[in-house]
């Protein structure tokens, strides 16, 4: 009989542990799994971040010459950036960033967060608008104006030597947008530790920049986003097979692009227009993505360009043809699920790649449709941030670099001889 209660009693102690657990409240991981418990909200909750305050020349003063160098940047007086900048908005990655930890109003589940004290910061911030600089101070290479993007470089790489955060973690911890292909590009190799925000690799060593430190963006799109695309039947309401608008001679995997005029005449639904970067350009082709299935991305001077997000908000299957293209968020998004894919070899065939598109069913096709409507949102680059937008999404992929960056330093601190790993 005593023994038939003890049971009885333990299952009752088994069923009500069982139940509370269940109902929550009860949690067993911190009592038995404290480093899951500490590790699971250390990855929900927002990267702390802290940014230098640089001069306005390093930054907003190159969009809003009226205001002194020394002035401070807030959410107040933060310039916004100009509709009228054209194929410049293309590179402003670095704009939204800084803005985003400028914002102090109310956001659903921000990435990172701005925190006024250093030591307390997980990644520091250097708002340096290289890619503005460039586009800003003798872009075309042999101006006088060149000299001050040097000098701009010269300055701000002096500064960081000189702040006792970067001595800390020898950059590794520092975050650095360097989206245009020629962005710090006197200087740049001398910053190959820090986490490098870049649209691709195309003009880095594989010693300076990588998949395992850095993070790729998306460009910023220049075209309108397509809100209203619901018609009936998208399929039917689309009556161009392929389209592509933009210049047609490029270096590098980018002369496929002037085989591809050729290859893809003689197509009564086939748009393939040369043209340069106008107000009256991107209109059209604002208007030729969104009558079209499907919107060709070829490789430019670098792998990838502003024209495959141009596609996305556009509701327009990407046609991508480029043989080194990294493209973003891709451990969250799979591009298979709304793009086509050719090697640059495939699409020098005459005729293949049309014939590969016509053979995609309606079916397939609307469901690629759909799936560019339901995450054409990641691309979004908006002030103020919005939940899962591209700073967003951006920012985490820069909390998910810092284990790494916590390993390196780490292990920087102990050794004696250089990193026998790497030689």
């Amino acid at each position: 009989m005593f023994e038939k209660a003890i049971l009885s009693l333990i299952f009752l102690l088994l069923l009500v542990i069982t139940y509370s657990v269940f109902i929550g409240t009860v949690d067993i991981r911190s009592h038995f799994f404290p480093l899951l418990q500490s590790t699971a909200q250390s990855c929900s909750a927002p990267l702390r971040v802290y940014m230098y305050d640089l001069p306005r020349r390093f930054h907003v003063g190159m969009l809003d010459h009226s205001s002194p160098d020394g002035l401070p940047v807030t959410s107040e007086n933060l310039p916004r950036w100009p509709r009228s900048s054209g194929i410049k908005r293309q590179h402003s990655v670095e704009y939204w960033l800084m803005a985003s930890l400028l914002y102090d109003g109310e956001s659903e589940e921000r990435e990172a967060v701005r925190v006024s004290d250093p030591d307390t910061a997980q990644a520091f911030f250097v708002p340096f608008f290289s890619s503005l600089s460039f586009n800003t101070h003798g872009h075309n290479m042999t101006d006088p104006d060149t000299e001050f993007d040097r000098q701009l470089q010269i300055e701000i790489l002096e500064f960081l030597r000189n702040s006792k955060y970067w001595q800390k973690s020898g950059g590794r911890d520092h975050v650095i947008p360097m989206t245009h292909p020629n962005a710090f590009r006197f200087l740049r190799q001398q910053l190959n530790a820090s986490i490098l925000i870049v649209a691709d690799f195309g003009r880095y060593p594989r010693s300076m920049s990588n998949l395992s430190k850095d993070v790729v963006a998306p460009y910023v799109h220049v075209v309108e986003s397509f809100t209203d695309d619901n018609p009936p039947d998208p399929f039917v309401a689309r009556k161009t097979l392929l389209f592509f608008q933009g210049n047609t001679i490029r270096k590098d995997e980018g002369k496929v692009r002037a085989k591809l005029a050729k290859i893809l005449t003689g197509y009564d639904d086939v748009h393939y227009e040369r043209s340069a970067p106008t107000t009256k350009s991107i209109k059209e082709s604002t208007e030729g993505m969104r009558s079209s299935k499907f919107c060709l991305h070829p490789a430019g001077d670098t792998p990838s360009s502003c024209r495959l997000f141009d596609a996305i908000v556009s509701h327009c299957v990407p046609v991508i043809v480029s043989d080194r293209i990294e493209l973003p968020f891709e451990d969250e998004i799979d591009y298979s699920e709304f793009s086509v894919f050719f090697s640059i070899k495939e699409a020098g065939q005459p005729g293949y790649m049309i014939d590969q598109l016509r053979q995609i069913p309606k079916e397939r096709w609307i469901e690629m449709w759909q799936r560019l409507k339901s995450i054409s949102h990641y691309y979004e680059f908006q002030y103020p941030p919005k939940k899962e937008d591209a700073v967003n999404m951006v920012w985490r992929q820069v909390k998910n670099k810092i284990p790494g960056v916590q390993l390196a330093v780490h292990r920087h601190r102990r050794l004696k001889i250089p990193d026998w790993w790497s030689i």
